[in-house]
């Protein structure tokens, strides 16, 4: 008897566990999804194709970033940094990580991308996309609310009003490169390796 309800404890504990996610968990997980695609993504092509696979990268490029430098006979695109959209602007292109947009909600965060085409011997191209992703480091919030609040309550006039300017060059604080975005990676090569 002993042995028989131990026996049915341990099938139903190893049971539960070995049976995987129910169909009816909240979160959808996509074994396809999950699985990284290889880079630099190889796309086999003739060598008369080069000039339709440079401006396909660099338009799939723009869709995300702002265009810095290309050369089409190196085949470097480079991009300017992009401040990466909130959990609150799902319309922009940007990270597809629920996690990292939300993060981006309440931290400055921008990437940068640098994509390399490369021919190969036998015919056909790797291409090779890294974005990169940075934090900013301010010494204060770039917004005081608190100080704000207290000048609306002062009762005397200042004699002299000083207007802030919010210009872009204002902005540039120091940037640390905290690594890549493999997810905004995984979704641009899987656009590229779509273009055949």
């Amino acid at each position: 008897m002993r042995r028989t309800l131990w026996t049915a404890t341990l099938a139903l504990t190893l049971g539960g566990c070995a049976s995987g996610p129910l169909q009816e968990n909240p979160l959808l997980l996509r074994p396809d999804r999950l699985a990284a695609r290889q880079t630099p993504v190889f796309l086999p092509l003739g060598p008369e194709s080069y000039g339709m696979v440079y401006e396909k990268v660099f338009d799939i490029l723009s869709d995300y970033f702002e265009i810095d430098q290309h050369s089409r006979y190196d085949g470097v695109i480079t991009t300017l940094p992009r401040i990466a959209p909130g959990i609150g602007q799902p319309w922009k292109p940007g990270s597809p990580d629920v996690y990292q947009r939300l993060l981006a909600s309440f931290q400055s965060i921008r990437y940068r991308a640098i994509a390399q085409i490369q021919a190969e011997e036998n015919g056909g191209y790797f291409i090779d996309v890294k974005v990169f992703k940075e934090l900013e480091d301010l010494p204060s919030p770039s917004r005081d609310v608190e100080r704000r609040s207290m000048a609306a309550f002062r009762s005397d006039v200042p004699l002299e009003r000083q207007y802030e300017i919010v210009d872009a060059t204002t902005f540039e604080g120091n940037w640390i490169p905290v690594g890549r975005e493999y997810t905004l990676e995984q979704v641009i090569l899987e656009r590229i390796a779509q273009f055949k």
